[in-house]
């Protein structure tokens, strides 16, 4: 069951807290190719797969931003926020890559809430996440989000 946080006390409560691992991801070539049309990054190492194969990786890989783009995805699996009032992506204080996703790996995204901070009425949470890459050692995506909630 995945935990529905539905008031800003209990999002404050959060502060230091591990929250958990979403279910295990496909990123397939068509998500790849998918990303890259809304996107219009055709970079080769992700949509020539003949080149890529012959590429540094043997393959095609992700996009780094694709990886970042699970986040929400991959969150709705680990927590839930239900607030009465808007929930606001602020950004992101960092962001960081440390190993290309191939074609084909299953990811899946970890969650721990750095701090939680009131500003006025509203709240500051900032939550990292580390999207990990089935049996690889090294994580796909490290990144810490800034939500504001009102």
């Amino acid at each position: 069951m995945v935990p529905v946080f539905t008031s800003l006390d209990e999002i404050v409560e959060l502060a230091g807290m591990e929250l958990g691992a979403s279910d295990w991801v496909v990123v397939d070539q068509d998500r790849i190719d998918r990303f890259a049309d809304v996107t219009g990054d055709m970079e080769w190492i992700h949509v020539d797969l003949e080149r890529a194969a012959a590429g540094p990786f043997g393959g095609s890989i992700a996009h780094g931003l694709l990886t970042l783009s699970l986040i929400p995805m991959l969150r709705e699996e680990i927590f839930q926020i239900d607030t009465p009032g808007a929930r606001l992506n602020y950004g992101f204080n960092r962001v960081r890559f440390p190993a290309p996703v191939p074609v084909n790996s299953r990811v899946r995204a970890t969650a721990r809430v750095l701090s939680v901070e009131r500003v006025g009425t509203s709240v500051r949470m900032i939550t990292e996440y580390v999207i990990e890459i089935e049996g690889a050692g090294k994580p796909a995506c490290v990144a810490e989000m800034v939500t504001f909630l009102t």
